[in-house]
């Protein structure tokens, strides 16, 4: 950055949370600011003069907390019965600022309408950067002429931040643009199948995990529901293990040196005969051969430098702390300045950093000082180059010490501990590897073949420092080739964790071991009966890896979300379609309710645009009559409809389109009939498309219009008697409207509407009521004729008989 000259600059430095404002304030007035109140009881803003590059600033720093705007829908698919669940990778989306920080937004406008500058100290990493975005659509709309600078650092300490404020860079857009790309893509996920699930299953059984399962959400998120993968993973391998019995044979050497175990090279036996009868050998022969005996230097690497996901495996391995609490003690010692910033995947240190001068803040410690000293010693011959872990996030340097503690009194045994983990671990990987002697001994005892490993620790090195680690032997007797002896012989993701726990999917015991509750099992269960391995963790690295693409901008946001959301959606409407699999599942762990499942019975179900008002969708719906329907979304201002036959049992919209009507897309929809009301020429399971092509469907809503199974049994063919078109035919069927129209002069028994175009054929004896039905000739194919969802998307003006029916015409 080369500032140009004049006068002093007025700079706004906005960083994530009040501490690391007041951290950074610190230190760059050296503790001589002046601090005020803001909007916000909690965001106060601190004033100071400051030179950057030579040029006098007046600097004021504040922060927000963490995100300032969420993303989420229009209000009109806020609620959840408000839309089908599938319109939600779709909808429209908005990111505002929600009530609870409209304080800290007044407090940016403000300051940002009297400054020059913006300097951002969002944390360096994507979601760093895509709040440093938040922050700059929030004060360029109070002040657009702002210079928008970046400041870039992994630790609160004087040297870091001093570096960081003289060498300001740019904001990077791609890096917000993947968030952008993930929040939405989490969004739209998880809100639909959370709704899915929850409404198909929660008045479906009695789920009383919380004790008050009528306020149960079945969640699912894309991070979430794989993490429960691994554990009802792992649960079933359990489970499906089944103990078998098995026999080996060990044998011991005692000297005077020491007692060496020597272990069988079969391993073990499971047939119990043909153990015993080697056992027996052995014992009718119990002298032993040294065959073999090797030694070789041996070398146990220190480990690699220190990344988040590392942190938290290590610290829940030495001190049984969860991935949640690991995080949040990190995060208070980063803020404080002890460590640098512990949301890393680095594994691998700059050749730039300097880090013997991290080790020499270390020296003077009462317990682990004089390492340190020998490290920096080169007559010591213990420094060694950290290793490369072959990870770098490009954004934060591995995890590492920032600043000499010996314990501070407002510490917890927790950050006690995980301090001297972060400073042990990096003084172990600059060290060299310990350094052992390894014999392995080989015997013979009646053709059976036995050995023995021991070690010896020639030079810890590492191992002196990283307590944590061991690398313990057995010392072996010494041994000759050919030696022989008698012997006595006798027959081993934190935030993403915690909602698992929170929404009683898992359970955690005394040793942090994880197993799944039967809600969590259950739901996993259904979708692998589906087919779709939603629990799996392949889809969501695959997004994870076109987060990374867009960051990198190799990809954009736009084919990212289109690609994502169209997979998902696919995952989505397949799994409606299967959803009797997932009712099986919690079926295995649940009893039923007798409460009506009134979200299942009203979801509605997109299945294409509509024809009449050209502005809504067609979806499908079922009555609590359970009548099944397509409809369009804006009833009652436009009544356009679809009755579907009344033997149908059950309907669902797929994810399949067709190929042939327009205008589309038009969604198949997977039909199940009432075997006793089709015809037996007839498969009860039927994909059809109510856009026109579908001739079978196109049948049956016609048997279904004009007769029942008697006449069924040869579809649409020959006269049907009068009566059928007076009491037969269900009057709903077609359409649902009686739309005013007017005579038509040419043919008076026809009325206009706007629908498509058919007529009735008028029978000689229409002036008492009865109509005759057009014969096969006279019926048209009107679906396709009118590129309509069925008899009623129209076309032109539809004329409609005095009856109220739509008539037919050739």
């Amino acid at each position: 950055m080369q500032p140009g000259g004049g006068g002093a600059i007025r700079v706004l430095n906005v960083a994530e949370k009040p501490s690391v404002a007041k951290a950074v304030a610190e230190i760059l007035s050296r503790r001589s600011m002046q601090s005020r109140a803001g909007r916000s009881q909690y965001n106060r803003i601190f004033e100071f003069n400051y030179a950057i590059n030579g040029r006098a600033c007046h600097m004021l720093v504040t922060s927000v907390t963490g995100h300032l705007m969420e993303l989420e829908f229009d209000d009109r698919f806020r609620r959840w019965h408000s839309c089908d669940p599938a319109e939600l990778f779709h909808a429209p989306v908005r990111k505002s600022v929600p009530q609870d920080k409209q304080a800290i937004k007044q407090t940016l406008e403000e300051e940002a309408r009297r400054c020059q500058w913006l300097v951002l100290w969002l944390d360096c990493d994507r979601e760093g950067e895509n709040i440093a975005y938040e922050v700059i659509d929030v004060c360029t709309s109070a002040n657009s002429h702002l210079n928008i600078w970046r400041a870039r650092f992994s630790a609160l300490i004087d040297r870091e931040i001093h570096e960081s404020v003289q060498h300001l860079g740019r904001p990077n857009k791609l890096f917000a643009d993947a968030v952008d790309a993930r929040q939405e893509i989490d969004l739209r996920i998880g809100a639909s199948f959370t709704r899915f699930q929850t409404m198909l299953l929660k008045d479906a059984f009695v789920i009383n995990v919380t004790g008050d399962d009528r306020n149960l959400v079945l969640s699912y998120g894309p991070c979430q529901f794989p993490t429960l993968g691994f554990i009802v993973e792992r649960f079933w391998e359990i489970q499906a293990h089944e103990p078998e019995e098995f026999w080996t044979i060990n044998c011991t050497h005692t000297s005077d040196e020491g007692t060496a175990s020597f272990g069988w090279i079969r391993g073990h036996l499971f047939d119990y005969s043909c153990a015993i009868s080697i056992y027996e050998m052995c014992v009718s022969e119990p002298m032993a051969t040294v065959q073999n005996v090797r030694n070789q230097e041996k070398l146990k690497y220190p480990p690699y430098p220190l990344s988040t996901v590392e942190l938290q495996k290590r610290a829940s391995r030495y001190f049984r702390m969860s991935s949640e609490h690991t995080m949040k003690v990190a995060e208070e010692l980063y803020q404080a300045g002890f460590i640098s910033y512990p949301r890393t995947e680095t594994d691998n240190f700059s050749p730039n950093t300097d880090l013997h001068a991290i080790v020499r803040e270390q020296v003077n410690h009462p317990v682990w000082g004089a390492y340190a000293q020998r490290l920096l010693n080169p007559e010591a011959r213990l420094w060694r180059n950290p290793s490369n872990g072959g990870h770098d996030d490009k954004a934060h340097p591995p995890i590492h010490p920032t600043k000499f503690s010996e314990g501070e009194r407002n510490w917890s045994p927790d950050h006690t501990r995980l301090y001297e983990l972060v400073v042990r671990h990096f003084l172990a990987c600059c060290s060299q590897p310990a350094v052992g002697a390894e014999t392995t001994v080989e015997i013979d005892i009646a053709g059976e073949q036995f050995n023995a490993s021991g070690r010896v620790i020639l030079s810890k090195n590492y191992l002196d420092v990283y307590r944590f680690d061991s690398w313990g032997g057995t010392l072996l007797p010494t041994y000759n080739i050919g030696q022989q002896a008698g012997i006595g012989t006798d027959a081993t993701m934190h935030d993403h964790i915690k909602k698992l726990l929170d929404r009683c999917y898992a359970t955690k015991d005394e040793n942090t071991r994880f197993s799944p509750t039967n809600l969590g099992e259950a739901l996993v269960m259904g979708y692998d009966e589906m087919g779709y391995e939603l629990w799996k963790p392949y889809l969501r690295s695959m997004m994870e890896a076109d987060m990374k693409s867009v960051s990198m901008g190799t990809k954009s946001k736009s084919e990212v979300l289109q690609s994502c959301l169209q997979q998902m959606k696919a995952c989505f409407l397949d799994a409606r379609v299967n959803k009797a699999k997932l009712l099986d599942a919690m079926g295995t762990f649940f009893a039923r309710s007798n409460r009506p499942i009134n979200e299942t019975q009203n979801l509605v179900e997109v299945v294409r645009p509509c024809g009449a008002c050209n502005g809504s969708e067609m979806v499908l719906k079922r009555r609590a009559t359970g009548e099944f329907m397509v409809g369009c979304r804006s009833y009652p201002q436009c009544r356009n409809v679809v009755w579907l036959p009344g033997s149908l049992s059950e309907a669902a919209v797929t994810n399949q389109v067709c190929p042939i009507c327009a205008p589309g897309p038009v969604y198949k929809i997977q039909f199940k009939f009432r075997r006793r009301d089709i015809p037996p020429n007839f498969d009860v399971d039927h994909l059809g498309c109510v856009g026109g092509c579908d001739d079978i469907l196109r049948e049956l809503m016609e048997l279904s219009r004009f007769g029942g199974r008697s006449q069924a049994a040869t579809p649409a063919r020959g006269p049907t008697p009068n009566g059928v078109g007076q009491g037969g035919p269900r009057q709903d069927l077609h359409t649902n409207f009686r739309p005013a129209g007017q005579l038509n002069n040419e043919n008076p028994s026809v009325m206009h509407s706007q629908g498509f175009r058919s007529t009735h054929t008028q029978n000689p004896s229409s002036a008492s009521g009865s109509m005759a039905v057009p014969n096969d000739n006279q019926f048209v194919h009107h679906l396709k004729d009118h590129g309509a969802i069925g008899p009623f998307l129209p076309a032109e003006p539809t004329p409609l008989c005095y009856c109220g029916l739509p008539a037919f015409v050739k």
